[in-house]
C-alpha cells in the first residue's frame, strides 16, 4: 500500500516529538570533527506547505507547530528551531520541513545522506529537492536500501525509521530488522518512530524491541488528544538504540510540556 501522503499530517504534534528529538541528536552528533552517515527508510517528499488545502483540512499543524511555537516550547537557538527557520527563510513562512530536510540543515558537507521512497509522487518531490551533492535519494524500500548500504562508511551515524504503519506487519518486521542491522552496525544510532494507538497495535512492537536487550535504549511517548472524533493515535513514540547524550534530557523536558497541554 502506498496511498499515505504525510501533506495531511506534516507539522502536527507527533511530527513535534521526532522532529525535536532527531535535531537535538544531530546537534550532539555533529559536535565532533568526524564525519557522519545518515539514512532515511521512510522519506515522504521533504518538504509541505501549511497552507496547502491538505494540511488547512485537518489542522493538524494548527493544534502541532503552530500551536507549540505559540506556548514558545523551543528557544531560538534549540537545534529544531534552528533547522526549521533555516527552511523558513529559504522556501517561506509557511512551509515545513520533514525529517531529511530538518537533517539536511544540521548536517555538514563531511556528512553522507541516503534517502529511500517508494511512493511515486512523493519520491519525485524527494529527489527534485535535494541536489545530488546534498543526499542520495533512492526510489526503493528503504529496509533493503540500509541492509545494502551497512556498515557504512563513515561508521557513526543514524537511522531514522519512520514508517506509516500502512501495512500491520510492519510492527512484526521492524524488531526482526533492527535485530539484524544492530549486527552488523553496532554503533549506529537506531530511531525508530510510532504512534501510540488506542487499539495498542504499537504495543507488541515495542515489547519486541525491548526484548533485544540493545544498547542505551531510550523508550519515550507522549500523549495528546484524538486529532479529530474517532481518530485512534492519541500520542507519538520514538525508541532509540544507541541514544546520544542529552537526548534523555530532551525527552523529558518534552515530557513536562505536552503533559501541560
Amino acid at each position: 500500500m502506498l496511498s499515505y501522503q504525510h501533506i495531511y499530517h506534516a507539522g502536527n504534534l507527533a511530527d513535534v516529538q521526532k522532529h525535536a528529538l532527531l535535531c537535538q541528536m544531530l546537534a550532539y552528533l555533529t559536535v565532533k570533527d568526524k564525519p557522519l552517515s545518515y539514512f532515511e527508510t521512510h522519506s515522504g517528499r521533504g518538504l509541505y506547505g501549511l497552507d496547502a488545502a491538505e494540511a488547512v483540512k485537518t489542522g493538524e499543524a494548527a493544534a502541532g507547530i503552530d500551536a507549540v511555537e505559540a506556548r514558545r516550547w523551543f528557544d531560538a537557538d534549540h537545534p529544531y528551531m534552528q533547522a526549521l527557520n533555516a527552511v523558513r527563510e529559504q522556501h517561506g513562512a509557511r512551509s515545513y520541513p520533514g525529517s531529511p530536510l530538518l537533517a539536511r540543515q544540521l548536517l555538514r558537507d563531511q556528512d553522507r545522506m541516503s534517502l529511500a521512497e517508494l511512493h511515486p509522487q512523493e519520491f519525485a518531490a524527494l529527489d527534485d529537492l535535494f541536489p545530488r551533492r546534498a543526499a542520495n535519494c533512492v526510489k526503493q524500500d528503504g529496509y533493503q536500501m540500509v541492509m545494502e548500504r551497512t556498515p557504512p562508511e563513515p561508521r557513526r551515524g543514524i537511522l531514522l525509521i519512520d514508517p506509516a504503519y500502512e501495512v500491520k506487519s510492519e510492527y512484526d518486521a521492524i524488531p526482526a530488522f533492527v535485530s539484524k542491522l544492530h549486527r552488523k552496525w553496532n554503533v549506529g544510532v537506531i530511531a525508530i518512530w510510532y504512534p501510540v494507538l488506542t487499539t495498542g497495535a504499537h504495543l507488541g512492537m515495542v515489547k519486541a524491541l525491548e526484548a533485544l536487550d540493545l544498547p542505551k535504549v531510550l523508550r519515550h511517548e507522549v500523549s495528546f488528544g484524538p486529532a479529530r472524533k474517532g481518530h485512534r493515535m492519541v500520542g507519538s513514540g520514538m525508541f532509540i538504540v544507541n541514544t546520544p547524550f542529552g537526548t534523555e534530557d530532551e525527552a523529558q523536558r518534552l515530557s513536562a510540556l505536552f503533559n501541560a497541554l
